[in-house]
């Protein structure tokens, strides 16, 4: 039983459950005396006949700070398979009552989760996917990650849900903005966005919303046959949005148009980038 506890684990376990499966303290003391079982932290030990993995580093962080810490921010972001790579540092949430330091390679947060935004994947207690996209979303790139858990099983109001019962947490604000964007259309919102930006830049020459070949273009410089298109967020569109999308590109270029594609992550995070770029497109 403690070996098929060890394989579900990914070699990672606690005194506590070892005792669950029946196995006695001495039992533990002897594994670790022999080298087969490598103590982690107090009472968290890995069994050290396979490779200590992302997963067993997260799993031990999070266990080394008892029964009720949980997985949080890119972490759990991670844990969810929302981000490709699992994060330097473990994020791990605790309730504000509980004891203890910071553990060595942790980033730990003291805050009561409601039990709605928790969840067990994998046998591990990790935030819950809605509150995961907006937290380890606006660490690590914001509209990709909520994207992805949009195009899951997570909906938007979901999303809204998680923000509004922890209104107080870091970054909140930010999250705010990402989810009015999506209220919005997320188009709409990045348009007017990106028309600020050029008029903060100023640069002048161009009409939106300008109707070209049957089809209407976000903004257009006329004079140099630049078209500017806004995707809103990064991928979240349908099937039938992304045909017409790259249709209605391929023909203005087919016209001689020049044609620059923004997102609202650009605009948002790289508004020097984007105007740097339309200022060469208009000067070429």
């Amino acid at each position: 039983m403690v070996d098929q506890y060890l394989r579900r684990h990914d070699g990672v376990i606690t005194l506590a459950q070892a005792a669950s499966v029946g196995m006695h303290p001495e039992a533990v003391r002897r594994r670790v005396l022999s080298g087969r079982w490598r103590r982690l932290s107090p009472g968290v030990f890995f069994a050290d006949d396979r490779p200590f993995t992302d997963a067993a580093r997260i799993r031990a962080a999070v266990w080394s700070y008892g029964p009720n810490a949980t997985a949080s921010g890119a972490s759990a972001a991670w844990w969810h398979r929302l981000i490709g790579a699992a994060p330097d540092r473990v994020e791990v949430t605790v309730p504000r009552a509980a004891n203890g330091r910071r553990r060595p390679g942790t980033k730990l947060r003291r805050r009561d989760l409601p039990t709605s935004d928790v969840t067990e994947l994998r046998g591990l207690q990790v935030t819950a996917l809605p509150l995961t996209a907006l937290e380890a979303g606006i660490q690590r790139g914001g509209v990709p990650i909520l994207d992805r858990a949009l195009q899951r099983d997570t909906e938007l109001r979901e999303l809204w849900r998680a923000q509004l019962r922890n209104k107080g947490r870091y970054g909140s604000p930010r999250a705010r903005m990402l989810l009015q964007a999506a209220d919005d259309g997320a188009r709409s919102a990045a348009e007017r966005l990106f028309i600020s930006l050029l008029k903060a830049a100023g640069i002048t020459g161009w009409k939106a919303n300008l109707p070209i070949a049957g089809y209407v273009v976000d903004v257009a410089f006329l004079l140099q046959k630049v078209a500017i298109e806004i995707d809103g967020w990064a991928f979240h569109s349908d099937v039938t949005d992304f045909v017409n999308d790259r249709n209605r590109q391929n023909k203005l270029a087919l016209l001689g148009w020049q044609v620059l594609r923004f997102t609202w992550w650009d605009l948002t995070e790289h508004p020097e980038r984007v105007i740097a770029q339309v200022r060469r497109a208009i000067s070429a």
